[in-house]
């Protein structure tokens, strides 16, 4: 964990409201692994970091991006940034997916801007020859996630809830019909999204990794403020996640953001 001064390199709305954010963090960028996260100081009249899916590094491990929508006033200071501009960054932090050396076939599943993490991940399953497929969901044709963000030899599935892109309907039911095939399901996504795939008997004996969002303090197990039920019992989300196995966290117990 490192805390750094990163340099802006470029910010783009790619959709309404959210923003692609990339940073000259080499230090950063060298130690991150898919599924962690970063927490950036956004402005100085706030006091707590926010918390940002790291979404990709650069070939060369100098640049890192963030994906974020606009929630707040730290959000909305943050989408405000222009190129050299200058963010106090701490990073990388928590747990990343576990990718397995026998697995060939992954299947990742993203709801909204849930697709945050998961190029990042595809591209680590792709050099180390994996094949990837990706089940994409948001609530209409302008909050899909350009194509262009996605590696290009990932096979992606749309799905809109409202009908204006591909195929009509919640990402989850598209999924029994891709769970056969994969060797590891990765996803990210809110938690009605992960408390319908909890309730999936097709899920049952297949390992399946998600990444979850809470509200966090610190960022890395000193504030307790992230706290969770699991099997397990009580975890940190910033210090034991934020990636967890799905069978593993309490959904009943789980208070929705």
């Amino acid at each position: 964990m490192k805390q750094h001064l990163a340099r802006i390199i470029s910010s783009e709305e790619i959709m309404p409201d959210v923003f692609l954010l990339w940073f000259e963090a080499p230090q950063i960028a060298a130690e991150a692994r898919p599924g962690q996260f970063v927490m950036l100081q956004c402005g100085e009249c706030n006091l707590l970091r926010r918390p940002l899916s790291i979404h990709n590094v650069s070939e060369d491990k100098t640049g890192l991006a963030v994906l974020f929508a606009v929630m707040g006033k730290g959000t909305k200071w943050l989408s405000q940034r222009k190129p050299n501009e200058y963010i106090d960054i701490l990073g990388p932090l928590g747990s990343g997916y576990n990718l397995s050396a026998e697995s060939h076939n992954i299947l990742l599943v993203g709801g909204g801007i849930g697709i945050a993490p998961l190029p990042f991940l595809a591209q680590n399953a792709m050099d180390n020859g994996c094949s990837v497929t990706l089940l994409l969901g948001a609530t209409t044709s302008c909050q899909l996630c350009p194509q262009h963000l996605i590696p290009e030899s990932v096979n992606c599935v749309f799905t809109t809830d409202d009908g204006t892109a591909h195929t009509k309907g919640f990402i989850t039911s598209l999924l029994p019909d891709y769970i056969e095939k994969a060797d590891q399901i990765f996803a990210c996504g809110p938690a009605p999204m992960y408390r319908a795939m909890a309730k999936m008997p097709e899920l049952k004996n297949k390992p399946v990794q998600l990444s979850l969002e809470v509200r966090m303090g610190c960022g890395f197990g000193a504030c307790y403020g992230c706290t969770i039920k699991t099997k397990q019992g009580l975890k940190q989300v910033c210090k034991d996640g934020p990636v967890f196995n799905l069978e593993d966290v309490l959904w009943d117990e789980l208070v929705d953001i």
